[in-house]
This record gives structure tokens, sequence and C-alpha cells, in this order.
């Protein structure tokens, strides 16, 4: 009966210890995307910053990006700032899914 116990035991030390060891692999993983992400960036790419600011890449150095965020208005942001491309970014102007707020609903 004793042996039940220090199984017990050593199974509650190691699960806290694996589930560390998890975290710190995710993380490695989710620091390795994030790296790969920021190294592709390439001038033209519409992105977003971490911040919510929509722009387009104009210049980018080791760890600058400029970006158009208005005609003919740049900003200057360190590179690790771009969170994501823009979503839909390549669909062309004027192609809504949605509905228009002026639109008025079809009575049945």
């Amino acid at each position: 009966m004793n042996s039940g116990a220090g199984l017990g035991n050593l199974l509650v030390l190691a699960l806290p210890l694996l589930l560390l060891a998890f975290l710190m692999f995710t993380q490695r993983k989710r620091g390795r995307e994030v790296q790969a992400f920021q190294s592709g960036l390439g001038v033209g790419d519409a992105v977003v910053l971490t911040s919510g600011l929509y722009g387009t890449v104009v210049a980018l150095d080791d760890t600058v990006a400029t970006l158009e965020i208005a005609p003919g208005v740049q900003v200057r942001v360190d590179r690790r700032a771009v969170g994501m491309k823009q979503p839909g970014a390549e669909r062309p102007a004027g192609t809504d899914e949605g509905p228009r707020p002026d639109a008025t609903p079809e009575v049945g």
C-alpha cells in the first residue's frame, strides 16, 4: 500500500512540471511564428500594427518599418509593432459582402 502513495505523490509533483514544459514549448513555437512573419514582411504589404493602426509598408530596415497611413503621411515604427497583415487586403475595393448601412430591409 505504501507504493501506491508514493506513485500518487510522484504524480502530484510531475503534473506541474509537465504543464510548465508544455507552456514553454508553445511559447517558443509562437515566438518562431512571429519571427517568421516579421522577417517575411515586404514593401507594399498592407498591415495592422499591434495598436490597431492600419497602413502600407513603404520601406523596411532591420528594426524600423515605414508605413504610409494616409496619402502622403508616413510614420516610422518599430518592426516588432507590426501585428498582422490586413484581413481581406487582397480583395478589390467595392466588393463588400455585408449590407450597406444606408440599405433599407426588404419587407416580405
